[in-house]
């Protein structure tokens, strides 16, 4: 399809898509491996790993993030931030000289994201950010990207940013999904066979709030609507972040255009969405 290991370029240590960056250092992919059971209509096992040309050298810009080891919990109300270069308002594009966005958002429960997107969508292997008001959020162009949160100074990717209500980013009460990365450690790894990423598990204190969570009861259907898709994926207030704060962000480019985001895991493979790959 569209992403081939000839025309896929990986840019580390970018600050800006079109500003200067000191920082930066790309490499073309030799090997491109999607989830075998990625579901595009589901977003089902959206995940796939890339293998730079050669590998890259660390510096204060360019650092691997460690990624949820299995069993890790993350309960409602976990404070996490989403990075990435996508729309900052529904249809509305970043604006030049397009530097990394950041937005702090917390977890909402599986439980509680089901009732806005049914059982079927919202699987064990999902997970899901948002505001009840609303406002903030990861929209389109942000898909691949990484939604991180802090353990003990270490910075833990724990999704993969993966979709969006199709009625607009940052919608109150709609959260945005993610690939739940604690679920395919051994399929990582299995993939990965030498030099292996940091997994670290990240255990939440207290209770499971989304325990408790009762869908509120749902108004009788409404007549079929069509051409609306339920699923749509760019960063709704946020701020700017700071040159080398997220120095495992990858910008995925064809011809010179970001199409998605990455997140590099050692100095050979970065990590992102298989809605990016295939």
């Amino acid at each position: 399809s569209g992403v081939s290991t000839s025309t896929l370029t990986v840019s580390l240590g970018l600050q800006s898509l079109q500003g200067s960056n000191p920082n930066q250092v790309s490499r073309t992919v030799s090997q491109i491996i999607i989830h075998p059971n990625f579901n595009s209509g589901t977003f089902e096992n959206d995940i796939c790993l890339l293998k730079l040309s050669s590998p890259v050298t660390f510096t204060t810009y360019i650092q691997p993030v460690c990624l949820a080891a299995t069993g890790s919990t993350f309960y409602k109300g976990t404070v996490s931030w989403a990075t990435g270069w996508g729309n900052v308002g529904s249809g509305v594009s970043l604006p030049f000289p397009q530097n990394l966005m950041e937005v702090q958002l917390p977890i909402v429960g599986n439980r509680e994201c089901t009732c806005n997107y049914g059982v079927s969508l919202i699987t064990n292997n999902k997970m899901c950010t948002g505001f009840s008001a609303g406002g903030k959020d990861v929209c389109q162009g942000d898909g691949g990207g990484p939604l991180v949160s802090k353990q003990g100074g270490r910075w833990i990717q724990a999704g993969i940013t993966s979709f969006t209500s199709s009625r607009g980013c940052a919608q109150p009460n709609i959260p945005s999904g993610y690939t739940r990365v604690s679920q395919y450690q051994s399929w990582i790894n299995s993939r990965i066979t030498s030099n292996q990423p940091g997994f670290i598990t990240f255990t939440s204190a207290g209770t499971d709030g989304d325990l408790s969570i009762r869908c509120p009861a749902s108004p009788p259907p409404a007549a079929q609507v069509c051409g609306q898709p339920t699923l749509n994926t760019r960063i709704v207030g946020g701020q700017v972040a700071s040159a080398g704060s997220w120095p495992w962000q990858a910008s995925l480019q064809t011809s010179g255009s970001h199409f998605c985001a990455g997140t590099l895991i050692n100095n050979d493979w970065v990590l992102t969405a298989a809605q990016c790959c295939s």
